[in-house]
């Protein structure tokens, strides 16, 4: 959730930690804070509750001078948004100064030990009780002193360190929350993702669990659980700096649903042929494929619903059992999990701790795990058996979108490829998707074009208070998409239906001016649709509908419509949702909300 950002060497700190930090703001903006060692090598602090600006603010009027310092962006865990719960935290005498992406579940416990110690606490927050405690255990030497620390501490924790003792370096561990080392010349990196760090430096370590990485301007060592030097490979980030920038767009995430055909061609490049599914990272083979007697889909928010596509397609094409379930609850369950059952799990940053616990309570039971992730390195994607990235590219709007389509596309990827190791995929069913696939960019960008129709329609319809989202078969599994982009960037209230359920209880909160978005694209239920459509304009409601080309017999049954070319029903929840993206944003620009950073939502959820 929080954004971590360090720096050592010859500049001036301050103005690489804010530069970091303006790149993590999506992973939290209920504060920000820096801490810099001075020339005298005092830790001088400035932290302010609110966006990032506040702090700007504030350091224009007097900046950290120093060669080395911490920065923090905070998404609140423990302790309201205040400029005191705000990181850094420093011990009472200010020796030692601390920021926190994570969750000490016995904070309690040990600050109740500091109290009776004598340690006077300020602020609400469970980071604190880290910083006195490094105080409480100094030995002269921080990372002996971490070790120390380390093992009193239960929960979840990256953690980036100054001590005025030891001006000349940064010292920094990670446990379940990302952290990563950038490695510069003459200067050195801390981050909790690659953009903050990514115009200075494309070589970093990835850390693991239990590592602690020990920076100075000229050098970094690594060492692992047992204090010895971990032996990293440099691991070369190939994103392109610009990507991680607006580009002249007004907000990220229209930026990134304009990417949405480049990211397209790139999670299909070398991997979708007309006979064949290539994944490199994916050693599933026909043997192994045939010991498996249960697919579980596991997955949060965005991703889970990429999830369910992938449940009805791989059920479609490979003809297995699939079960879905959100990461949050998989294991509080008792999931039925052995060595016959593959897990797929789908996380765009591939941090996400509901996930990464699933992935460990399934390998426990001895599933095989196959990983879809944007994010090359991240923790799922080392902690899996299989990989398959997405190759989305930087996303930073808090919103999901390119991430969104790029998973859809290689769940139908991987149905496909399961359909052809066992043998239910025939060459026509092969050739007839495929090519639906590599048209795919093309029709993402034949939505795009549309943009101005929707931005009409939401200009006219952004004061309602609710809009519910009505589809069928894989229309269901969009809506669900389109349903939670409307209520997480616009805060209107809204929910999607499978359009059958509506007799059943929904269409009681149907009334005049209702706004309903009702998708149409699955040919075998269009007339069910149809008749939806006719039910809830019988009650008042006012409908945006998108169908394919050629049934024009909906036009006199609705308010709007948006016509998407023929295409194969397997491949209308990429084009189809590109519409519901843009009708969220421009409901969230009408409305004066915060597209980027919508409030309470942090893109990366790293704490359970």
């Amino acid at each position: 959730m929080c954004g971590i950002v360090g720096y050592i060497g010859l500049n001036q700190a301050q103005k690489v930690l804010i530069d970091g930090l303006s790149k993590l703001e999506y992973r939290g903006y209920d504060s920000a804070g820096i801490a810099v060692l001075d020339k005298d090598n005092a830790i001088k602090v400035k932290k302010r509750k609110g966006r990032l600006k506040n702090l700007e603010d504030e350091l224009e009027k007097e900046a950290l001078m120093g060669t080395a310092g911490i920065g923090h962006t905070r998404w609140a865990t423990h302790g309201e948004p205040s400029d005191i719960n705000s990181h850094p935290h420093c011990s009472i005498d200010n020796r030692i100064a601390v920021v926190h992406n994570g969750i000490i579940e016995n904070y309690i416990e040990l600050k109740e030990e500091l109290i009776k110690k004598g340690h006077l606490f300020v602020s609400d927050t469970d980071t604190e009780v880290i910083a006195h405690l490094l105080n409480s255990l100094y030995t002269g030497d921080m990372v002996e002193t971490l070790r120390l620390a380390i093992d009193k501490i239960k929960g979840s924790y990256a953690l980036g360190i100054l001590c005025n003792e030891e001006p000349d370096r940064i010292i920094a561990v990670r446990k379940d929350s990302p952290l990563i080392v950038g490695l510069g010349e003459g200067e050195n990196y801390i981050a909790s993702d690659i953009p903050a760090i990514l115009r200075y430096t494309r070589k970093v370590y990835l850390l693991d669990n239990d590592e602690i990485a020990i920076l100075t301007r000229d050098s970094v060592t690594v060492l692992d659980e047992s204090g010895r030097e971990a032996g990293k490979q440099v691991f070369n980030v190939d994103w392109d700096p610009g990507d991680a920038e607006k580009g002249g767009y007004d907000h990220f995430m229209l930026k990134e649903i304009h990417e949405q055909p480049k990211a397209m061609a790139d999670t299909l490049t070398g991997r979708c042929f007309p006979d064949k599914i290539v994944l490199d990272d994916v050693n599933l083979d026909a043997e192994t494929m045939k010991s498996i007697n249960r697919i579980q889909i596991v997955a949060c928010g965005t991703a889970y619903h990429a999830g369910m596509v992938g449940k009805y397609l791989i059920e479609k094409f490979a003809r297995v059992a699939v079960e879905t379930e959100p990461a949050s609850e998989y294991r509080y369950k008792d999931p039925l999990v052995d060595s016959h059952t593959l897990l797929i799990v789908i996380s765009q940053s591939g941090e996400t701790a509901d996930t990464l616990a699933a992935i460990r309570l399934a390998k426990e039971k001895g599933a095989r795990v196959l990983a879809i992730t944007n994010v090359v390195g991240s923790s799922i994607a080392r902690e899996a058996d299989d990989v398959l990235y997405t190759n989305a590219g930087p996303e930073i709007a808090v919103a999901s979108t390119k991430a969104y389509v790029t998973q859809v596309g290689c769940m139908i990827l991987l149905a496909l490829h399961f359909g052809l190791l066992n043998g239910q995929v025939d060459e026509g069913t092969m050739k007839r998707v495929t090519n639906g696939l590599k048209d795919t960019s093309a029709l993402i960008e034949k939505a795009l074009g549309d943009h101005d129709k929707i931005r009409e329609y939401a200009y006219e319809h952004f004061k309602v208070d609710d809009m519910y989202f009505i589809g069928r078969g894989l229309d269901y599994y969009t809506c669900l998409e389109g349903s939670l982009k409307a209520k997480e960037i616009s805060y209107i209230h809204s929910d999607a239906y499978a359009a059958g359920e509506l007799k059943h209880g929904p269409i009681a909160l149907v009334d005049v001016g209702t706004v309903v978005i009702a998708v149409c694209t699955q040919e075998n239920v269009f007339d069910k649709m149809l008749n939806a459509i006719k039910e809830v304009k019988a009650r008042g409601a006012n409908v945006m509908a998108i169908a394919k080309e050629g049934h024009e017999e909906i036009i006199p049954e609705v308010d709007q419509v948006f016509f998407i070319p023929q295409m194969d029903d397997e491949i209308t929840p990429i084009p189809t949702v590109v519409y519901l993206q843009l009708l969220a944003y421009y409901l969230s620009v009408a409305r004066g909300c915060d597209v980027d950073k919508p409030k309470n939502l942090a893109k990366s959820v790293t704490v359970e």
